[in-house]
């Protein structure tokens, strides 16, 4: 193409203007290069062209009619400069087309050879994954023209992607077809061989006498060896972060006290095709230490206060990395730093620089420079992309409010408020992006931003399952958004008002004949909207035969009915943190039975009821719902019912001469031997007792090992009335029974079959016996690592290892005698379903030979 040796055309071009000169008056124009002439610009026109507008290539040359311009010139070199660097053209030309009758207005014509469109950009050797990817990357859309700056640029970014994912070899070649479809249009194909993938084999470490081979090794974060110790981390070459794992290095010598540290020679080379080794050789230094450490322009803390936190002494290594993080935080996470502490307070604007004084022989002195500011006053607060949850909903959950003093701990607690609220995208708001700190230093005001984003949180259940040897169907809805100020509004019935994250759930189980249940529940997280109080209520009801055993048979002749309500007051705690929130609640229940299957409870024909007081008091300071990264949940909880038998004075087991049951002067006195079951738990007494803990640890990125412990004893008033025959705990399985039940408490220990840990007693009024677990415990360790986090689903794969037992009577009860499994399982969030998950777990102390390998389905529940 001529235009690739663009001065030597200028020239040309300018050369033969003459040629293309037309003859005015009795002789043609002639151009002098020794005499150059002005001329009035008469006009532009514009030769082939077809896809831009001759308009639009006349304003790129500059070229306006009416103006003056002489010929030869550089003014007129320029135009086809201008025009040439747009890219469009392969080739440009400038003539003048003909001077006017008077000569003094010179008419100009612009021939262009426009480049070839691109009709299509294709790939081979690419994997389907990996062209989406490029062609983000790419943004290389059908139309465009084919340039060699294009082609070049494209080749570029494709070997730097490959680069990326370790394939550092990856050729590139690039062909070019005419389209015989389309006129003036090209076919680009980007032929790639991504070669064999490149890993770091071997790592060598030379002059660190200071640091240990291991401590630099883990402190690169993308650069592996082939060691034992990274099999979980990946051992490509990442050239893009190899130049922050150096730095990452030199860090750890500076933690050790080694000041000047530095790399002086670092060499990549191949040991064998495909696999790199990395040398590095060190000038570590001497070691420095901390000699005096001064303050200056502090008036809010004192210089002890500030020692305190910073925890450095005289004779110290000199360790610059950890005394940055003790002053002004960062990737090194600590209690507290001596910058969030003047944040807290208002200091928004503060600012803190450690200066080295003096430096003799081994020792440094430091003054640390503090600028505090004047406090910054919270002025505008900003709630964006809510555009179903109303803001109120938003605004009550955070402790950041117009007019307080600007706090880095609430406005941290704000956006993990917001993310466990469970209407917007958890990683959205605590991403990049997610919120704003806008200062005005002015006026001392800061503004913050919370940008967040809606997710479905309303959930909708069409189900079957198969649970305790029966297909049970599930219809529910749970609407978690529910708004009842909205109810009497038309347009808010979109199906139903939505908006004030209440909770609305109504669910039916049946299965027909066998099984029937309903649930409705409603919650009001916010009552009164003023304070954090919650209002929780539920009713339910549920039937259950003995149907499904007789096949073919409806017999009904067994029947067990549970029907209740509860209702109770959540109050978030200030004290001892306003992490704390304490329940209160009442509930009664009825369990009726009729001729019910032996091994559920104590007796199988009555009516039993249920009331009883609830009290729990819980801790939960998770970074959000559905993968928290960090942060507990604790609860303790204690549920009791009156103490019926204390106050009895008859023995209705015991009649006198007149048939009349016989009064006791103690309620010791009283044998339960002869009572009937009607009689003994026609109103049943115990107190229950839970303790659950949990925390959750981030290893490294996203990397999370959780760890949980539970506790629960179902004890009673009297020894002689015994436990209660309902709410006790039944262990081993999935912990689902296929359908909701009462009754028990149903705790999981994957690895083992349903119930098969919990303890089996016989009784009076159960000829079999019945499940008899009054005491349990549970331990498990848990690691997580996501596989997708996005509103629309989050997927998270886990290894567990979990123990535990269950025992009929707290005398026996020994918490180190557990049953042990181990196994992996995924677990999938979708808004609209809630949580399913899949676990295998192995029971090494199964009680059941040959049946150690267990599989568990499981629904709305993590262990």
């Amino acid at each position: 193409m001529r235009m690739r040796r663009f001065f030597p055309v200028i020239f040309l071009m300018m050369a033969v203007i003459p040629a293309f000169a037309q003859e005015v008056g009795e002789g043609p124009v002639e151009v002098n290069y020794d005499r150059p002439v002005s001329y009035i610009i008469g006009g532009v026109t514009v030769e082939g062209n077809r896809a831009y507008g001759a308009e639009q290539i006349i304003s790129l040359s500059g070229l306006r009619k009416g103006s003056r311009v002489t010929v030869p010139s550089e003014e007129l070199s320029s135009v086809t400069s201008r025009l040439w660097h747009q890219r469009y053209f392969e080739d440009v030309a400038l003539q003048i087309d003909h001077l006017s009758a008077e000569g003094d207005s010179a008419f100009f014509k612009i021939v262009v050879t426009e480049r070839p469109r691109v009709s299509a950009w294709l790939f081979t050797g690419v994997k389907k994954g990996e062209k989406k990817e490029l062609d983000d990357r790419l943004s290389l859309r059908p139309g465009r023209e084919c340039s060699d700056y294009v082609l070049s640029t494209s080749t570029d970014i494709i070997k730097r992607f490959y680069a990326e994912k370790g394939f550092l070899n990856c050729k590139v070649d690039v062909q070019t077809q005419k389209d015989s479809m389309i006129r003036n249009a090209t076919r680009v194909i980007f032929n790639v061989d991504r070669g064999e993938k490149v890993r770091i084999k071997d790592i060598n470490f030379y002059g660190n006498d200071g640091v240990k081979d291991f401590t630099l090794a883990r402190a690169m974060k993308k650069t592996k060896s082939n060691k034992f110790y990274n099999f979980f981390s990946s051992k490509k070459f990442n050239e893009k972060e190899y130049p922050n794992d150096k730095n990452n290095m030199i860090s750890k010598f500076q933690e050790a006290g080694y000041r000047d540290a530095r790399i002086i020679r670092d060499s990549i080379y191949y040991v064998e095709p495909g696999r790199l080794a990395i040398d590095f050789e060190f000038d570590q230094g001497k070691k420095y230490y901390f000699r005096d450490i001064t303050w200056t322009g502090n008036s809010v803390y004192s210089t002890n206060d500030l020692n305190e936190i910073l925890k450095i002494k005289k004779g110290d290594p000199y360790d610059v990395v950890t005394m940055k993080h003790r002053l002004s935080g960062g990737g090194k996470q600590t209690d507290q730093d001596v910058a969030k502490i003047y944040r807290d307070n208002g200091y928004l604007f503060f600012d803190i620089n450690p200066v080295e004084l003096n430096i003799t022989g081994d020792s440094v002195d430091v003054e640390i420079r503090v600028t505090e500011g004047k406090q910054a006053t919270l002025n505008n607060i900003v709630i964006n992309g809510n555009d179903l949850t109303s803001e109120k909903v938003v605004r009550r959950q955070i402790f950041t409010r117009p007019g307080y003093l600007f706090s880095q701990s609430d406005f941290e607690r704000s956006i993990r408020e917001i993310a466990s609220l469970g209407q917007f995208d958890p990683e959205a708001i605590a991403g990049e992006g997610g919120y704003s700190i806008i200062p005005n230093q002015m006026n001392n005001t800061v503004d913050l931003v919370y940008n967040v984003t809606e997710k479905p949180s309303s959930q909708l259940e069409l189900s079957g399952g198969w649970g305790a040897n029966t297909f049970v169907a599930s219809v529910g809805v749970s609407f978690n958004n529910f708004s009842t100020a909205r109810m009497f509004k038309g347009d808010a019935w979109r199906p139903v008002p939505l908006g004030d994250a209440q909770n609305l759930s109504i669910k039916l189980q049946t299965n027909g004949t066998y099984y029937t249940s309903f649930v409705f529940g409603f919650t009001e997280p916010w009552l009164f909207g003023k304070k954090p109080t919650s209002l929780q209520i539920q009713s339910y009801y549920s039937r259950q035969t003995d149907s499904y055993l007789a096949i073919g048979v409806l017999s009904n002749n067994r029947v067990m009915q549970v029907y209740g309500f509860t209702a109770g007051i959540g109050n978030r705690l200030k004290w001892p943190d306003n992490y704390f929130t304490l329940y209160n609640g009442l509930s009664w229940q009825v369990y009726d039975l009729k001729n019910w299957i032996d091994g559920y409870f104590m007796f199988n024909d009555g009516r039993s009821h249920n009331l009883c007081y609830n009290v729990s008091l819980s801790r939960t300071s998770t970074d959000q719902m559905i993968y928290p990264r960090k942060g507990s949940v604790f609860s303790a909880s204690l549920q009791l019912t009156p103490p019926y038998s204390l106050f009895r004075k008859k023995d209705l087991g015991t009649l006198d001469d007149s048939g009349n049951p016989v009064r006791v002067a103690n309620y010791k006195d009283i044998n339960y031997d002869n009572w009937t079951s009607q009689q003994r738990y026609k109103w049943i007494e115990y107190h229950k007792w839970k303790v659950s803990a949990e925390t959750y640890t981030r290893l490294i990125g996203d990397l999370v090992v959780m760890t949980k412990a539970q506790f629960g004893y179902l004890g009673y008033y009297n020894r002689n009335w015994g436990y209660s025959p309902f709410e006790g705990f039944r262990v081993g399985g999935d912990g689902m029974s296929g359908y909701d039940t009462y009754g028990s408490d149903i705790i999981s220990l994957r690895g083992y079959d349903d119930y098969s840990l919990t303890p089996w007693e016989a009784t009076s009024y159960n000829t079999n016996g019945y499940y008899a677990g009054n005491v349990y415990d549970k331990f498990t360790l848990e690691l997580r690592y996501p596989v997708i986090l996005q509103p629309q689903s989050t997927i998270f794969a886990l290894a567990f290892l979990e123990g535990g037992n269950c025992w009929s009577d707290i005398k026996s009860f020994n918490p180190f005698r557990i049953k042990r499994s181990a196994g992996v399982g995924v677990r999938i969030f979708l808004p609209m379903i809630g949580l399913l998950g899949l676990d295998w777990g192995y029971g090494f102390d199964n009680p059941v030979k040959g049946n150690r390998s267990q599989l568990h389905f499981v629904i709305g529940q993590q262990f």
